[in-house]
């Protein structure tokens, strides 16, 4: 984990309430997709997690919905303002367990931390195939940046009003080795009963630290209680215990 100060290179919108940001500063303590950042808002006591889209050695980008007043703060912000950014939290993605046919699936704001880890499998010469889950037209985003990295790209929408009409387990191609997926937990139930392989995956939960010291983010595993920030947000499909 590493606090550091980001500048703003640009924010703009996606969608009505989906926006992209990206940021300019360290990214060191970013080591592997699937890791989110913990950022400090003026006038707010807890920090808001965000989980990493994409970075490189300068730069960070996300990608976040506008769902209260945080980050409605964070979808007014204009280039060059700071933002104090707490980086590498969580354990990411596991890629040396993807096989030769990954399949990667990602439901509404569970689909930025798809694209880092579909081009890390790429560059390993995976062949990617991605799932991208919606409930309508307006909402799709980043279809066209997965199709630019090669991925076999299929986006399915909950009312037909683009692509598949379904869920993103209503996609889920052919003999693929293992799969990766992020989103809600009734999304990620479903991933669970109709994968037929092995697979990670990753959590949304409210948290308060973001690093494991509040202990606030505590769920029962097969092996014991895990904290979501600092165990996961990442875990593995044979770990998991539903609660009722």
């Amino acid at each position: 984990m590493k606090q550091s100060l980001f500048q703003i290179v640009s924010n703009e919108a996606l969608t009505d309430s989906v926006y992209k940001m990206i940021l300019s500063g360290d990214t060191s303590a970013i080591t592997a997709p699937g890791q989110f950042v913990n950022i400090q808002l003026t006038g707010k006591f807890l920090r808001r997690p965000i989980s990493v889209c994409d970075y490189d050695e300068s730069t960070l980008t996300i990608i976040y919905k506008v769902v209260g007043a945080g980050t409605e703060q964070m979808s007014a912000m204009k280039p060059g303002e700071m933002l104090d950014i707490l980086t590498g939290l969580g354990n990411g993605y596991d890629l040396n367990l993807a096989g030769d046919r990954p399949v990667l699936l990602g439901g509404g704001v569970g689909v930025p931390p798809m694209y880092n880890l579909a081009k890390k499998l790429i560059a390993m010469g995976k062949e990617v195939s991605v799932i991208l889950g919606f409930n309508t037209a307006s909402e799709i985003f980043y279809e066209q940046e997965f199709k630019a990295l090669r991925c076999k790209t299929y986006v399915t929408t909950v009312d037909g009003s683009y692509g598949k009409k379904g869920f993103v387990t209503d996609a889920l191609p052919e003999n693929y080795t293992y799969f990766y997926t992020c989103g809600p937990e009734p999304m990620l139930k479903a991933v669970y009963r109709a994968t037929t392989t092995s697979g990670q995956m990753s959590f949304e939960e409210r948290m308060g630290c973001g690093f494991g010291a509040c202990m606030g983010c505590s769920c029962k595993t097969l092996t014991g209680y895990k904290r979501i920030c600092k165990d996961g947000p990442v875990m593995k499909k044979e770990e998991i215990l539903w609660q009722a």
